[in-house]
């Protein structure tokens, strides 16, 4: 990622901290919505709008597009205890919304009993397969190789560490973020085999909590701490402010998920952000939208988005990784080239 696109990304995520973050709050851009412009809705994961990270990064896709294209969009998050998932989507249907968004894999299960319901809706589903349709001929997922940008987290984490021991901090136990950890460890055992890893959950399979819980991950990256590790990265959404600050207070690094979040931490964080894994769900999901305008979103297929693509990689703001970007970048082609394939578990 260059660093001006890693800029324009920050302008985006600082509009959408400054815009409200109200339950089925809407906003628009680029033409205002005028009548024949697009209608987004979009669904969050838990977290919603402002975590400066994931469902963050959807806001600038979607507002990127605006932009563009013209429209509004009208966003919509889960209640405590996320159970009304079903609802948010039928909501943002039956509004007219068009496309309809959900951010993350959690929408598996309601989006498949959702979609078929609105054949004349496109459905589209971050971090959610669709491939073999079972969702609905008109839903499409958004994928990611996490594992090959996490690779190359666990190859910097490796070349900078001064005591051969890292850290990996997962929100939830589940397949996705075990994908972040597979890659993150293969990463670092290739620069350094033997390599100690800490890896610790917040939350475990099916308590989501574990992505907007910072407290508990100051208390966790804190025990990988003063148990050696000298770098934590971590997969944990909201939780992840609770790492930042932790690596703060014991003079460590720390290695940010998703956007570039150096650019919207605090300035005693930007100094131990030594970089972020990127998960470009900005591109992906303006990408989207922009193909669903000009008609050509086919529906029960997957996009995925990795490091041949550009949605994955390692942001450089800082300059903390740039000493040692050469050695990243050899990594990184080898496994475009097929001469490293990363394992997506652990």
């Amino acid at each position: 990622m260059t660093k001006a696109a890693a800029l324009l990304l920050a302008g985006s995520l600082a509009l959408a901290a400054c815009a409200s973050d109200e339950e089925g709050g809407s906003s628009s851009g680029g033409n205002g919505g005028s009548e024949g412009d697009l209608k987004i809705g979009l669904a969050f994961d838990t977290g919603g709008r402002g975590d400066q990270s994931f469902n963050d990064s959807a806001v600038a896709g979607v507002e990127a597009a605006i932009e563009e294209l013209g429209g509004t969009v009208q966003e919509l998050s889960p209640n405590d205890d996320a159970s009304n998932r079903a609802e948010l989507l039928t909501q943002l249907a039956e509004a007219g919304h068009n496309p309809v968004i959900a951010v993350g894999f959690n929408y598996d299960d309601v989006i498949a009993e959702v979609a078929p319901e609105f054949p004349d809706t496109t459905f589209a589903q971050v971090d959610g397969s669709n491939a073999d349709g079972a969702k609905g001929d008109n839903v499409t997922g958004l994928l990611f190789a996490e594992e090959q940008g996490s690779f190359l987290a666990g190859v910097a984490a490796a070349l900078k560490t001064e005591t051969d021991n890292i850290g990996f901090v997962g929100g939830v136990q589940s397949p996705l973020i075990e994908k972040f950890e597979a890659g993150f460890a293969a990463g670092a055992e290739a620069v350094k085999p033997g390599i100690q890893v800490q890896v610790q959950y917040l939350s475990p399979a099916g308590d989501f909590s574990g992505f907007g819980d910072p407290q508990k991950g100051k208390l966790v990256a804190q025990g990988m701490y003063q148990n050696g590790a000298d770098i934590v990265f971590h997969a944990a959404g909201g939780s992840g402010k609770g790492v930042f600050e932790a690596a703060v207070e014991a003079g460590k690094r720390a290695i940010g998920v998703d956007s570039d979040q150096y650019l919207t931490a605090s300035p005693d964080q930007q100094a131990v952000i030594m970089t972020s894994m990127l998960k470009r769900v900005d591109n992906a999901v303006e990408n989207f939208i922009k193909a669903y305008a000009e008609g050509d979103v086919e529906g029960a297929t997957d996009i995925t988005n990795d490091l041949s693509t550009g949605g994955v990689g390692l942001s450089e703001s800082g300059g903390y990784i740039d000493d040692i970007a050469d050695q990243i970048a050899e990594f990184e082609q080898q496994i475009i080239d097929g001469e490293i394939t990363v394992p997506t578990t652990p």
